[in-house]
């Protein structure tokens, strides 16, 4: 069977019709399938390597034009186009000169037996050059792949590094507000105190509250908060926020909603998702210093394949998305790669502790969500919260908590931490409860089996040393089921969801205010636990 021709795209640069059909019919014979384009001017050779043919065959001296000239143009337009000159009436050197700058090779118009072989060496090397440029190409991109997953792996070791360094002295901090807090109240509690002494007793319990929420912004960055998950519309809450924002971010920023009618429901922790939305709008408020409009917007999505290979970590699936956008200073593209670090701030020295953003990237993160941001300098910028989609129902509004009453029962206090144990007992003894002490789960379980089970109900911390609140927990219900837990902590060495607790246990932050624990103490004592949506 006949070998096929190779197509050939030929250009010509020669003045003589009957020279550029020798060259055609050379070519044919050499067996190639040419299509050939004759040209004499520079505007015409100009025009016709727009097409970038195969190859470029040009006489060296012509009337109007010349090999060296069309030469000097076809690098200057950086084509990658075979050039041979063929010359028959100057000598080799000019040929040879031509060669150094730049001519693949060189025939003699007398010699054009070497025709096809120069022109099959020539169209070879090509493919080789690009095939060459292809693989410098694909390991330019591998290796910025490379640095760029080596950036985003030294930036995650760091975040964690600061993360386990934060989480440690929120914990500890933790520990001490619940003192402070619940001292307070205590001496809040007693008759007799005068008006200037509770003024003082009230300014401390605030300053503790206040810094109760720096140190949950701490753990909301590091991912180790205590999540009280319920299902949510993200439209009812940003719709009964949007009055305290209005508040927060002052009357010369104007809020637009612009929320989806049919929006899925998530499940979250409402807390951690007001925070969230604080925190963006008022980092919207700031990048409008001269006021502006901020819009608020939720959407349902499906995120393909394309989009989850733009966001790190993101997945396939659906979402529910809501957004805040300002119009605002924007950001350039090295303050966006730093946003969510902690502590890094672009405002003046005193404003902001560069935790708002980072405590943002935590609750989304530990949420199971994931925070994309587009930004351009003097026009504005959106950040969009993608959190994952879910069948099930609406959680129940809770109403408004009653005073809790005086109790009776048997409460088994297990907390490492000499002075939580020590104000925990004295709250509960004050209202009523017998309370046995504990410094571990190993020892509450030999109280247990000497009281032979009879104890109502028991609060233990969760993060303790040697045996952790939620293993005593589980060997506890294993020997004595009907014994009901209430955990404490402020923090957690891995996530910790309310609703997948089995009915009868319950949990509650650090630092809690006293009657926030009489209240879930008195719940689970009398066996009415707050109900939680079921599972789908």
């Amino acid at each position: 069977m006949e070998k096929p021709k190779q197509a050939l795209r030929l250009l010509i640069v020669e003045d003589s019709e009957d020279d550029a059909e020798i060259l055609r019919l050379e070519l044919l014979h050499a067996g190639f399938n040419v299509i050939s384009h004759r040209v004499e001017t520079e505007a015409a050779y100009l025009e016709a390597v727009k097409s970038e043919p195969d190859v470029i065959l040009a006489a060296y001296t012509l009337p109007r034009f010349s090999a060296p000239r069309a030469l000097r143009l076809l690098q200057a337009l950086a084509l990658d186009i075979p050039f041979i000159v063929v010359t028959g009436s100057v000598g080799e050197d000019r040929a040879v000169e031509c060669m150094r700058e730049g001519a693949t090779d060189y025939l003699l118009k007398d010699r054009l037996a070497r025709l096809g072989p120069a022109v099959s060496r020539a169209l070879t090397e090509k493919e080789l050059r690009i095939e060459k440029r292809r693989a410098e190409s694909e390991q330019m991109r591998a290796d910025e792949e490379r640095r760029a997953l080596g950036a985003r792996l030294m930036q995650a070791r760091k975040t964690e590094a600061v993360g386990l360094l934060a989480s440690g002295v929120a914990h500890d901090f933790n520990n001490i507000l619940t003192v402070i807090s619940g001292q307070c109240h205590l001496v809040l509690s007693q008759a007799g105190l005068d008006a200037g002494g509770r003024k003082r007793i009230e300014e401390i319990d605030r300053a503790a509250e206040r810094a109760a929420s720096l140190t949950r912004q701490l753990l909301a960055f590091s991912r180790r908060q205590v999540l009280q998950l319920s299902v949510l519309d993200l439209n009812r809450v940003l719709h009964d926020m949007h009055n305290m924002l209005a508040r927060v971010i002052g009357e010369d920023v104007l809020i637009e909603c612009d929320l989806a009618p049919d929006l899925g429901r998530v499940k979250a922790d409402r807390g951690q998702i007001d925070q969230v939305v604080v925190n963006l709008a008022v980092n919207a408020r700031d990048a409008m210093p001269r006021g502006g409009k901020l819009t608020l917007r939720t959407r349902n999505v499906e995120v393909d394949e394309s989009r989850a290979q733009r966001t790190d970590g993101l997945r396939t699936g659906r979402y529910v998305t809501f957004g805040v956008s300002d119009r605002g200073e924007g950001m350039t593209k090295e303050v966006m790669s730093r946003i969510f670090e902690p502590f890094y701030t672009t405002k003046e020295l005193g404003r902001g502790t560069g935790l708002g953003l980072s405590t943002v990237y935590g609750i989304v993160k530990q949420s199971d969500g994931f925070i994309e941001v587009s930004s351009v300098p003097g026009e504005g910028s959106t950040f969009e919260v993608l959190l994952p989609r879910v069948n099930e129902p609406l959680a129940i509004s809770p109403e408004e908590d009653p005073a809790p009453a005086r109790g009776e029962g048997t409460i088994l206090l297990v907390e490492d931490d000499g002075a939580v144990r020590e104000l925990t007992r004295e709250v509960l003894e004050f209202s009523g409860y017998r309370v046995l002490e504990s410094a571990g789960g190993r020892e509450a379980f030999g109280t247990i089996e000497r009281e032979k089970g009879r104890v109502d109900l028991v609060i233990t911390d969760l993060v303790m040393p040697g045996m952790g609140g939620d293993e005593f927990a589980e060997l506890l219900a294993a020997r004595y089921p009907e014994i009901r837990v209430l955990y404490t902590s402020g923090h957690v060495d891995r996530p910790v969801a309310v609703p997948l607790m089995p009915r009868y246990r319950e949990l509650i932050r650090k630092p809690f205010k006293s009657d926030e624990l009489l209240r879930k103490v008195g719940e689970l004592v009398k066996g009415t636990p707050v109900e939680r949506p079921s599972e789908a």
